[in-house]
């Protein structure tokens, strides 16, 4: 019996004991100096870290904004889109590494070992490229496409039988938007062929139909007088269009080409205002030949009316001829036969 009432007794000492060292432990803790020194040095080398890379980016940002300026500002270069994308692309990748740098940084003070976790990643990072060679494939072509200014956002491309504008550049992928606005998201590893419709002035062809029965020569006059003043009509055509004559002909029509040099991507724009000038010019030619035709239709019927007006007068003409000499002729036989009768009536004096 004394030994089981000794037992708790025992149990509840050693829990006392237990508790009051874990106090010691807690209380050593939050008064341990040289423990909260490091902490505080650790804290101001880490403070110090993120403030030396922010100042690092902000000085490295400063140097492509400058070095892209200068290059826009050259004579020689002239798409300033393009390099606005790269340098873009640059403070991206400055900004990856400098923040991978400072995490590194910050590990190592939190005594982390450095080594084994590069390898590892390294050895992760391996394994990722053999498993997504086309996501590699699509970064790697991504970055030349960028860094060979193949073409930048805003531009109108063609590729793999897609047309549209660029809308977005990314290290992945390539967005386009149609014409209908339907959206493509191309892999930048599937664009081999790429043909880029705003590097440089673009050529808008009209092919004008005339009929056979036109002179050529009227014709020529009609296009030449239509596109004067088109290049201030339209912002989109660079120089007067070159009337270049006939392209083809038929037994009913042969056909004018008209071509024009237009800004980048401006060919429809400028050929609906070619094809809208000559055909109000048209237009006006036919309203002008058919008043002609029609003043010359009113001055036929007015001769044709004065013609029968003539003609009038002289049957009228004739007719009073043909009753003055009935009357005439009425009057010298009353009168011969008026002289006989008074022969007639003459007594005979032998």
């Amino acid at each position: 019996m004394l030994l089981e009432s000794e037992t708790p007794q025992k149990t509840v000492d050693e829990a006392v004991d237990q508790a009051t060292q874990f106090k010691d432990k807690i209380w050593n803790w939050f008064t341990d100096v040289d423990m909260w020194t490091n902490v505080l040095f650790a804290g101001l080398r880490i403070l110090f870290i993120f403030i030396v890379t922010r100042i690092v980016i902000r000085v490295v940002y400063g140097v492509i904004d400058k070095s892209i300026a200068r290059r826009t500002d050259s004579r020689f270069l002239g798409n300033t889109r393009r390099f606005s994308t790269v340098g873009e692309l640059l403070k991206n990748t400055v900004t990856v590494i400098c923040n991978f740098i400072m995490i590194l940084l910050v590990l190592s003070e939190f005594n982390f070992e450095l080594g084994p976790l590069l390898a590892s990643a390294s050895v992760l990072g391996l394994a990722i490229g053999f498993g997504a060679q086309s996501l590699v494939k699509d970064v790697v072509t991504g970055f030349f496409i960028i860094l060979e200014d193949q073409f930048a956002v805003g531009d109108v491309i063609s590729t793999g039988g897609l047309k549209g504008t660029v809308e977005m550049i990314g290290l992945r992928t390539t967005k386009l938007l149609g014409s209908n606005g339907e959206m493509y998201i191309i892999p930048n590893g599937t664009i081999a062929n790429v043909t880029n419709y705003s590097m440089s002035n673009a050529l808008a062809v009209v092919d004008v139909p005339v009929k056979i029965e036109r002179s050529l020569e009227e014709t020529l006059i009609l296009i030449r007088q239509a596109m004067e003043g088109i290049e201030e009509r339209n912002e989109n055509v660079v120089a007067v269009p070159n009337i270049l004559g006939i392209q083809s002909m038929t037994t009913a029509e042969y056909v004018v080409r008209v071509t024009a040099n237009t800004l980048p991507n401006r060919r429809e724009a400028a050929e609906r205002q070619i094809q809208s000038d000559i055909k109000k010019a048209l237009e006006l030619q036919l309203l002008k030949e058919a008043e002609k035709a029609e003043a010359e239709a009113r001055a036929a019927a007015e001769e044709e009316r004065k013609a029968e007006s003539r003609e009038e007068q002289e049957l009228e003409l004739e007719k009073r001829d043909a009753e003055a000499r009935r009357e005439a002729r009425r009057g010298a036989l009353e009168q011969s036969a008026g002289e006989e009768q008074t022969e007639g009536r003459k007594p005979d004096g032998t």
